[in-house]
């Protein structure tokens, strides 16, 4: 039996997507080992080979991790990022300081929105409020129960997504869409299964399932291969 090492982000959005990948390399009888990792620790482990497939890599800002032996295989989701808000806003030129009380972030997102403030200046008045990864969605849902007028920095998708209310604001900045690529280690592809690569370039989530994953796995505290299997044999519903 083949062994695959799957490596991903150490976050609920990309497990969630590394057991649905998991779910297709179970149909082709390989054996499934898990990698979690940080941003900064996936470089090494890439130079060491010990991951064979990342479901992580956002591209273009992450290409140089297809500089570790690594070749695109296909594309998932096409994550972007946004501004997102409660609020019936319809484009970023009407968020303002003046009339919103909070700015939310998550920590890994932080420096970019520190860069994006820098052309912002309708925001200028606001300080951002740096929330951990996994804590934005419970303190955006405290903001929200508590009334207060904010605005979010986020990648889309995400569990926020998951509720319809909450909603992207036009940001031409913003406009362009990423590549959430599957990598392969190319001495993995040379020697794997065709039919089995084929399947997995053709593999399609898409930004909502990806928003339900995460809300399923973050929210309502499944494991991320019980979130997938309800993916798999449709019980997840992606709104």
């Amino acid at each position: 039996m083949t062994t695959i090492s799957l490596g991903y982000l150490r976050n609920a959005l990309h497990a969630g997507c590394a057991s649905a990948v998991a779910r297709v390399l179970d149909a082709h009888e390989a054996e499934v080992e898990f990698v979690d990792a940080d941003p900064g620790e996936l470089p090494g482990l890439l130079d060491e080979g010990a991951i064979d497939l990342l479901v992580s890599a956002w591209l273009p800002r992450d290409a140089d991790l297809v500089q570790h032996g690594m070749r695109v295989l296909g594309t998932i989701y096409r994550p972007y990022y946004c501004w997102g808000s409660y609020e019936a806003v319809s484009s970023a030129a009407e968020l303002s300081g003046d009339t919103l009380e909070a700015l939310f972030v998550a920590r890994s997102d932080a420096e970019k929105l520190q860069q994006v403030l820098a052309q912002t200046p309708n925001l200028s008045g606001l300080t951002p409020t740096i929330c951990e990864d996994e804590a934005l969605f419970g303190t955006v849902q405290g903001a929200r129960e508590a009334g207060r007028k904010f605005v979010v920095f986020l990648a889309q998708p995400h569990a926020l997504f998951h509720d319809e209310a909450f909603q992207p604001v036009s940001d031409p900045r913003f406009s362009e869409e990423m590549e959430a690529a599957l990598l392969v280690r190319e001495s993995v592809a040379a020697c794997a299964d065709q039919d089995m690569l084929d399947e997995l370039s053709e593999m399609t989530l898409g930004n909502k399932v990806m928003s339900a994953l995460e809300y399923a796995i973050q929210v309502d505290n499944m494991d991320p291969e019980e979130a997938a299997e309800a993916w798999q044999r449709g019980r997840l519903v992606a709104r």
